[in-house]
């Protein structure tokens, strides 16, 4: 089945549940525990992060 646009569930990697998003710049990455950077992981959930022009936060 294709993800719909705009679902913010799934991991855009590889299909697996998402633990959040990272916004780099311009470009917006939902993201599983396995392709998450160290940054979103770290951050307890519900949790956001803002560092320059990133942004992290953790469903």
């Amino acid at each position: 089945m294709e993800k719909q646009y705009g679902d913010e569930t799934t991991c855009q990697v590889c299909g697996n549940p998402a633990i959040g998003m990272e916004i780099l710049g311009c470009c917006k990455m939902v993201v599983c525990e396995d392709h998450a950077s160290l940054y979103l992981r770290n951050l307890a959930p519900g949790k956001k992060l803002e560092s320059g022009s990133c942004y992290y936060v953790r469903y």
